[in-house]
């Protein structure tokens, strides 16, 4: 063979091309499972008109170790499906037909008041984040949506022990 490479499977030249090695995170990070109290993977509902969001938020949730328990594009499919499936998270949109999240959410934790809900919002959207955080949301995620954010804020939501009184309701007895 002096000097000469030969073509190897799938006719590469060997010998004379040197391998790159590829960083591991071609595929979506995995991070440390989050699990619910009872050491469960967590369910989550995902709510979002666009099949798009919903599919990419589904990947982070499952990348950190949850189930996808059910899906919505619209606040009143929302409701229903909150009530169906019993999700520990939901991780609803803001803007959407029908029925915007901001109304969605406040329907949910006026019949589940434990419901553990994060809203997902562009950039631009502050009234309504603060809106929705009045009408009982835990947190909110910008779009588009980060997972190391995403992971946070929801280990955050589920360590969150408290019931989630709308703002303006808690101790107004109390005057």
């Amino acid at each position: 063979a002096g000097g000469i490479d030969r073509a190897g499977p799938g006719g590469f030249i060997l010998g004379s091309v040197r391998r790159r090695s590829f960083p591991k995170e071609i595929t979506m990070k995995q991070f440390e499972a989050l699990t619910r109290k009872d050491s469960q993977p967590v369910r989550y509902l995902i709510v979002d008109d666009s099949v798009f969001a919903r599919k990419s938020l589904a990947k982070m949730i499952e990348s950190f170790g949850g189930h996808l328990a059910g899906e919505a594009g619209d606040g009143c499919t929302a409701i229903t499906e909150y009530a169906r499936t019993k999700p520990d998270i939901v991780l609803m949109d803001i803007t959407m037909p029908q029925m915007e999240g901001i109304e969605a959410v406040e329907r949910i934790v006026q019949e589940h008041p434990e419901a553990r809900v994060v809203m997902v919002s562009s950039v631009g959207y502050q009234d309504n984040i603060l809106a929705a955080l009045q009408k009982g949301a835990r947190h909110f995620v910008q779009k588009p949506v980060k997972p190391d954010a995403l992971y946070e804020i929801i280990r955050y939501v589920l360590n969150d022990d408290s019931v989630a009184a709308p703002v303006g309701a808690a101790g107004e007895s109390a005057r």
